[in-house]
């Protein structure tokens, strides 16, 4: 398990913002996207669902997810890591799950309490499936004692850099004190760095097939 020491702060700390005009970090952050989402979809279909069991089963063995009674997840779409199986495993513990809408006109995520992520959801904003507010009721946010976060691409120092909407760097800038934010990733999806500035927010950790990577020192 690679352990980085504290890169300062918590997870509520901004990564290094870079000083580079916002064009120029936009354009920058798109190079980046194409590239690695790229390396993602050209993964073998039977390699991409072995790694998502292999990360999945180190995310179920994190005490921050083992511990909680209420988990921030998402239902992954494209060539994202398979979630099915993490969420369905939280649920067979008794966890009690949470998952975001997007509301593209605020750019902003509600919270739904979801018991089944079949039948209670629908397809929303680019395909993604989402809690149907006509069967779902709205989460507190304090009562979420974890979150699994998606991204597009992370450093060791777990900064992210996600799809571009901002949704996710909005939903932990308005919280107060968050719970854990927890990344999971495929190894292709980590780089030495990262293009951020101001409004990017890193996670406390990043799970992938092979490594471990925390804000923290263990």
């Amino acid at each position: 398990m690679n352990r980085l020491p504290d890169a300062g702060g918590n997870a509520l700390a901004m990564s290094q913002r870079s000083a580079e005009p916002p064009d120029a970090l936009r354009e920058r952050k798109q190079v980046l996207r194409r590239r690695v989402l790229g390396e993602r979809a050209a993964l073998d279909r039977a390699e991409h669902a072995r790694l998502s069991r292999t990360i999945t089963a180190r995310l179920l063995e994190l005490p921050e997810f083992a511990r909680a009674s209420c988990v921030l997840a998402y239902l992954s779409f494209g060539t994202e890591l398979d979630t099915r199986e993490f969420v369905a495993a939280l649920q067979g513990r008794g966890c009690a799950l949470v998952l975001p809408r997007i509301n593209l006109a605020e750019r902003t995520l509600a919270l739904y309490r979801v018991s089944d992520p079949e039948a209670q959801t629908v397809a929303g904003v680019w395909g993604i499936r989402e809690p149907d507010p006509a069967q779902c009721a709205l989460a507190e946010p304090r009562a979420i004692e974890a979150v699994l976060v998606p991204g597009v691409v992370f450093t060791p120092r777990c900064d992210r850099v996600g799809y571009g909407g901002g949704f996710y760097d909005a939903l932990i800038r308005d919280w107060s004190q968050p719970p854990p934010l927890i990344a999971a990733a495929f190894d292709l999806q980590v780089a030495g760095d990262v293009p951020v500035g101001p409004g990017d927010y890193a996670v406390d950790s990043v799970i992938t097939e092979t490594a471990s990577y925390s804000r923290r020192a263990g």
